[in-house]
């Protein structure tokens, strides 16, 4: 259902005035989370319950969150910038991580076979990592945006669950097989793949209520609802 083109263009008029509060706070949050999933959280195996698991699942779905949450609110052009933003923090950290882990350390210095542990990543799964997010995250954003155009608004449950399989599961075809296939056993790729998929989405789910509050707030003290109709959702642009 089209909605109302005066509201349109009076929310498309503050958002060209730069009338947004809280906009760089959200994709402040959006980058931190990103980068700690990768830093704090991949290099950690856990185990609860018997059930083995990346400490990083409890981070990198939070992105997702609140990358719904940029595209619910502020539509998917300023979603774009911020999953750019994103790759951007993910290829530096990257970088500085090979060349910082390549220095030699100083004598007495034992910290280094530790250091490696953590920063040292096999460039095969930094790549498939950098892929399989800017892939994952522009596919969430893109069927949140289309979805919220064909519910009218309604149902946010549906939007963000919902493009939640569809860009986490992205996410997990790209990076499980670029990352290990050939290293563990196709058997156990898919395994893995798939339990992580699953425990992804269901980590969403749990959020919804959080997310419902979130973006809640955020239209009410913004004063906007953007809807994309009519927006370009190519990737491959830095402009709104």
């Amino acid at each position: 259902m089209a909605r109302d083109k005066r509201i349109i263009a009076i929310e498309a008029e503050r958002v060209e005035r730069g009338s947004l509060r809280y906009f760089d706070f959200v994709m402040a949050a959006f980058v931190v989370v990103l980068v700690l999933s990768n830093v704090i959280g991949a290099a950690k195996i856990s185990q609860v319950g018997g059930f083995s698991f990346g400490a990083g699942i409890l981070f990198f779905p939070v992105s997702y969150v609140i990358g719904d949450v940029l595209t619910e609110v502020y539509g998917y052009g300023r979603a774009r910038r911020c999953i750019w933003a994103g790759f951007a923090a993910l290829v530096f950290l990257a970088l500085m991580s090979a060349i910082v882990v390549a220095m030699p350390p100083a004598p007495g210095w034992e910290g280094q076979a530790a250091y490696e542990a953590v920063f040292g990543a096999v460039p095969r799964i930094v790549f498939a990592s950098i892929a399989a997010f800017w892939a994952g995250e522009f596919v969430n954003s893109y069927v949140l945006a289309r979805m919220k155009l064909w519910t009218g608004g309604r149902w946010l449950w549906t939007r963000t669950i919902g493009s939640t399989v569809v860009g986490q599961g992205v996410d997990s075809l790209i990076f499980y097989p670029l990352a290990f296939l050939g290293v563990w056993s196709t058997e156990q790729v898919v395994w893995v793949m798939v339990t992580n998929w699953a425990l992804k989405v269901l980590w969403e789910a749990v959020l919804t209520p959080v997310t419902y509050l979130v973006v809640g707030t955020l239209k009410r003290r913004e004063g906007i609802d953007i809807y994309d109709e009519g927006t370009d959702f190519t990737p491959f642009r830095t402009r709104v």
